[in-house]
């Protein structure tokens, strides 16, 4: 059982973490395109990463709960792409090594991850295949001395300049379809490895987003995470707690445009009055709120069924789905109360419109998450 007041002195830390750290820099980070290590240091100082690892493992073994509320306190304050590098670092990378990998494996990176010195990325996107996990391309051919050659390229990769380790799917029999995927731990300074560009996107600048490269790069089968052709099934396995965090973000991020707008009505005024006083303003605003708490109720459903290992497929679909098609509505409105204002740069609610359209890309796209539910409805 989560105690409640040591949950909201966590936030109150989190929130004074991120007020001193963040926010004085945050716009600098977004102009360069990346946010430097060093906050991940701090960080992991301050005890803000990978925070649900276990002890023996470096962390502090806390509730999954508090590894929410990280990000969704980053996504409402308007750092939605810091939001986002943590989520891959903290709520993805981390929990693939924890549940999959070997003791070695653990005792190897996880340290280094709670503490900021190695970063984590997910390599499975590829320039043909996004939420087509089984038609990646990316080769490990096995070089007949307990190596495997792994070539191909990945992109769209979160963390992809700041990473130091990369949970990497391959293929390794090209002829067994999804059964024919593994995954591997890949260090960053492996031979053959490269980064490409630092991807230019419309929001999330601050968020390292890359190509990787992968040119002969030789890894020993101790790398390999999981097991060899179980990649599929681990990706499938561990997809709904992604899905659980986009939905967090998603929330949170609403809940911070809508406290922008609200303030912005209440002193904005126009024809003699805050435009909060007039009636579509205010309808707005209430329609804001309600899909807002709607999306957190059953949010908080997910997040329960999640602690008690309960969370499927569907329902992870479904909250993905649902919490970032809300983000992006409510987003929307909120930029629409600023009116001309909304559409500058220096306004933040300008941030919380563009950042919020990819959240309903990655992760599973809204159409890939419809097919997901529509086959619990109707079947295949």
């Amino acid at each position: 059982m989560i105690d409640q007041a040591e949950l909201e002195l966590f936030r109150d830390n989190v929130r004074r973490f991120f007020a001193e750290e963040v926010e004085p820099h945050y716009e600098q980070w977004e102009r360069d395109g990346r946010i430097p290590q060093e906050l991940y240091l701090k960080m992991g100082e301050t005890g803000l990463l990978c925070v649900d690892v276990p002890e023996e493992y470096g962390g502090i073994g806390a509730p999954f709960e508090y590894s929410m509320l990280i990000v969704g306190e980053a996504a409402k304050m308007g750092f939605l792409a810091l939001a986002s590098n943590l989520s891959v670092h903290s709520d993805i990378a981390a929990p693939y090594i924890l549940h999959l990998g070997t003791e070695e494996q653990k005792q190897h990176y996880l340290p280094k991850m709670v503490s900021g010195e190695c970063i984590g990325a997910i390599g499975m996107s590829e320039p043909g295949a996004g939420s087509d996990v089984q038609g990646i391309k990316t080769n490990a051919k096995p070089d007949g001395n307990g190596n495997y050659v792994i070539n191909g390229s990945k992109t769209f990769i979160t963390n992809g300049q700041n990473c130091g380790v990369v949970v990497l799917a391959t293929k390794t029999d090209a002829s067994a379809g999804a059964r024919g995927t593994t995954l591997f731990l890949m260090p960053s300074d492996a031979e053959g490895f490269s980064r490409g560009r630092n991807l230019e996107k419309i929001g999330q600048h601050a968020a390292d987003t890359s190509e990787l490269f992968f040119k002969d790069v030789k890894l020993p089968a101790s790398a390999i995470l999981g097991k060899e052709g179980g990649g599929f099934g681990h990706l499938m396995d561990e997809l709904p707690r992604e899905r659980l965090v986009l939905a967090v973000s998603a929330v949170e991020h609403a809940q911070g445009a809508l406290d922008l707008a609200r303030d912005y009505t209440l002193e904005r005024k126009a024809f003699g009055q805050p435009i909060a006083k007039f009636q579509n303003t205010r309808f707005e605003l209430a329609r804001a709120k309600a899909d807002i708490e709607v999306n957190r109720a059953y949010l908080e459903k997910a997040v329960a069924a999640y602690a008690e290992q309960k969370l499927d497929v569907t329902m992870a679909a479904i909250i993905k789905y649902a919490t970032t098609e809300m983000e992006c509505r409510v987003c929307d409105i909120c930029l629409q109360l600023f009116g001309g204002y909304g559409y500058m740069t220096e306004y933040p609610v300008s941030r919380y419109f563009v950042d919020s359209r990819v959240q309903r890309i990655y992760g599973g796209t809204s159409e890939i998450m419809l097919e997901v539910i529509a086959r619990d409805v109707v079947g295949r």
